[in-house]
Parts: C-alpha cells; structure tokens; sequence
C-alpha cells in the first residue's frame, strides 16, 4: 500500500509554547508533516529555500518582522506556497493587508484544534480560509461598496462566485461548469469590474459575505 501523500509546513510564531503545542497536534496526522520552526520573520525567509514548505503556518504580532512584513517578503521571493495568518488580531487593517498580499487564509488562535487541520487541509487543497465569524470584518476590510449587495447577478455568475470561493482555477471551473477557460476568465473579469473589486481574493470574500445560503 503506499504511503499517504505528506504536505510540508512552516511554523512560524514566537512563543516556544504554541509551536510546540502545534507540532504535537499536526504530528499526529498522516498527511501533514513539519518541517521546521522559526520565531521571527527573517527566519523564516531563511528557511524557504532550503525546505520548500508546501505551507507556512505564520503568526502575525512577532518582534524584529511581524507576520504581515514576513508575507509581503514571502511574496517578493516569488514563494508560491500557501501562507495561513494565524493570530490574535481581528484588526481590519491586517486583515485587508494580508488578503491584498495574497494570504490563503486567515485564523484566529482561539479555534479548537480540529477546526484548524482542516482549514490547514483545506488551504493545501486551494480554498480561501477565514475563520468563523471574520468574514463580516473582511467585507469590511476591504471596503466594500454598501451598493454591492443589491448588484443583480446572473445565476451563472453566482455559480462562477462560488467556486471562486472555493478555491478554484479557472480551468477547473469551467469543467465544473461545462464552459471553456476563455469564458470563465471573461466572466471573472465582468465579475470583478461589475462588483467594483480588484483581485480573486476579494471576490471570494465578497461571495462568502453575500452568497452564504443564497439561490
């Protein structure tokens, strides 16, 4: 039987505590696997190279580099992997920093330990993730016209909005769909020039605030 495939992490925080109360709990996982630790930001950035993580876990109020310079820097060396802000803050300037710069996700420190595997998981599998009740706070964040929720939307739009949401690529949307890429690229570009929003991401969290539960 082979083996389970194993995601790498980054843990990036700099209480001794935490990263040591993470490791036991994601050491328990077949599927996900620590590669290294770091306290600050600038170690971090040192050990992107060398290990390559598929995703770094990365607290946010850190001396000397602070989560959110650590993630512009990670996207400045070009790191492709996923990055989960994992934090005390609600603040709605970081979290609007952290969604612009790409962040997969952001968490707060105070979810039970099983809800943040699976958002680690599902993070690895290309899902925006936000924790439980931010996602009023990242609306807002973003700055989100009020306007926005009374824009008239085609049922197939919606249907592209949630799979945005979900993480999807354009090319897996439009089999998803039964339409072709080129198509699905021009409705996202409607989409984001009708919404007034600037980037997938913001997107994604506009679909959460306002298709949660819709038609």
């Amino acid at each position: 039987m082979n083996a389970p495939l194993r995601h790498t992490l980054l843990l990036v925080d700099d209480h001794p505590m935490m990263r040591r109360g993470i490791r036991q709990m994601l050491e328990l996982e077949d599927d996900l696997q620590i590669v290294g630790e770091a306290s600050h930001g600038e170690e971090a950035l040192a050990l992107i190279e060398p290990l390559k993580p598929d995703l770094v876990l990365l607290d946010n109020n850190m001396p000397q580099m602070n989560g959110i310079e650590t993630l512009r820097r990670l996207r400045a060396m070009n790191y492709t992997g996923k990055v989960l802000l994992f934090t005390v803050s609600d603040a709605e300037d970081d979290i609007r920093d952290a969604l612009r710069l790409d962040a997969n996700g952001y968490l707060l420190k105070d979810m039970e330990p099983e809800l943040l595997i699976q958002y680690i998981r599902d993070a690895l599998g290309g899902a925006l993730v936000i924790s439980p009740g931010l996602t009023r706070v990242m609306a807002q964040a973003l700055r989100s016209p009020p306007r926005q929720a009374d824009v008239e939307l085609t049922e197939r739009e919606r249907q592209v909005l949630r799979t945005i949401a979900s993480g999807y690529s354009n090319k897996v949307i439009g089999h998803k769909l039964g339409i072709t890429e080129g198509t699905v690229k021009v409705h996202v570009k409607n989409l984001l020039h009708k919404l007034g929003l600037r980037s997938r991401v913001e997107a994604a969290v506009w679909a959460m605030e306002h298709l949660r539960g819709a038609g």
